[in-house]
């Protein structure tokens, strides 16, 4: 099992969610982020004064899915998600060692 996590901007949430639940996956946490990398954020001017913004919006998405499933998952994200701009994100693929369903009981593979 993997835990993959995108960082995405966040006009691009409904078009990704609706790109994966296409593909059969139906379950995600999603989480109103700020950060920035390369974008290194942005100047804005409010009532005369310029400041600059550091941390910009983004939404973070995180899923649990099957190792065969990760390919399709990232390819899906990447094409709903690309604006072709700086700034549209990353995704970050990592390992899953266990899961549990609280309500349930359950375990891994049927927790998910």
């Amino acid at each position: 099992m993997k835990r993959v996590e995108a960082v995405i901007k966040p006009f691009k949430l409904e078009d990704v969610k609706d790109a994966l639940s296409e593909i059969g996956i139906d379950g995600m946490t999603v989480s109103e982020v700020k950060g920035y990398g390369r974008q290194k954020g942005h100047s804005e001017l409010y009532r005369g004064a310029e400041y600059v913004v550091d941390f910009l919006p983004k939404i973070k998405m995180e899923m649990i899915v099957n190792d065969d499933m990760v390919d399709q998952v990232t390819s899906t994200i990447v094409e709903a998600a690309r604006t072709g701009k700086i700034g549209d994100g990353k995704i970050f693929v990592s390992e899953v060692e266990k899961i549990i369903r609280i309500r349930t009981g359950e375990t891994d593979n049927e927790a998910i």
